[in-house]
């Protein structure tokens, strides 16, 4: 049976920062804030702590997500290299990338933003394509179908959420929103995928 964590990358704004839509077009680093859950992602999955022992990890090329990992990676898991995997970047916001969120809510209103949170239904003009993510999801998944390993990926928001509709089952009534540094299990045993938990917190 293969663990697979599913993790969000950290913060990328701090407290008192004007918060910006961020998507795939843009790429920026860490905040303070961000590098602090990241580092408390990798002490709470060091091997001796939480029982994993990743063997792969994936994530985007965004900065972002590359850090998180690399963080995680560096408590217990430093032989191990972080892999590429395009699926993984985050959505394009279209007309409302990196814009205020203030100034996205202007335009699409309030109800277009929770029907993202509560079914992933795209707002107008934002460029994304649900068919094609949950197929990668699927097959990223059915990838791992012969393997008893421990797997880290690190992705955004608007690629997480997509894995409700690509697993098999799901023993959870939770939100699809997946909160930055925040995490998820899914296993994968004899070739069904389940997702065990969502959304879980990093012990600070």
């Amino acid at each position: 049976m293969a663990r697979v964590i599913i993790c969000r990358h950290g913060n990328t704004f701090d407290k008192g920062d004007l918060v910006r839509r961020v998507g795939a077009r843009t790429d920026l680093a860490l905040s303070k804030s961000g590098i602090k859950q990241a580092n408390f992602l990798a002490e709470q999955f060091s091997p001796l702590k939480s029982g994993y022992n990743f063997s792969k990890a994936y994530c985007s090329t965004l900065q972002r997500t590359k850090s998180t990992c690399s963080y995680i990676l560096s408590r217990g898991h430093t032989a191990v290299t972080p892999n590429f995997l395009n699926f993984l970047k985050e959505i394009d916001y279209g007309p409302d990338e990196n814009k205020l969120e203030s100034d996205v809510i202007e335009r699409i209103g309030k109800k277009a933003i929770e029907l993202w949170d509560s079914s992933s239904t795209p707002p107008q003009g934002w460029l994304v394509e649900p068919d094609q993510i949950i197929s990668s999801w699927k097959l990223f998944l059915k990838s791992l179908s012969d393997t008893n390993d421990d797997i880290l990926v690190v992705t955004s928001n608007g690629i997480a959420r997509f894995l409700f509709e690509a697993v098999d089952n799901i023993e959870i009534d939770i939100q699809r929103k997946l909160n930055t540094a925040c995490f998820g299990l899914v296993k994968v045993s004899q070739g069904i995928t389940t997702l065990k938990s969502w959304n879980n917190k990093c012990i600070e």
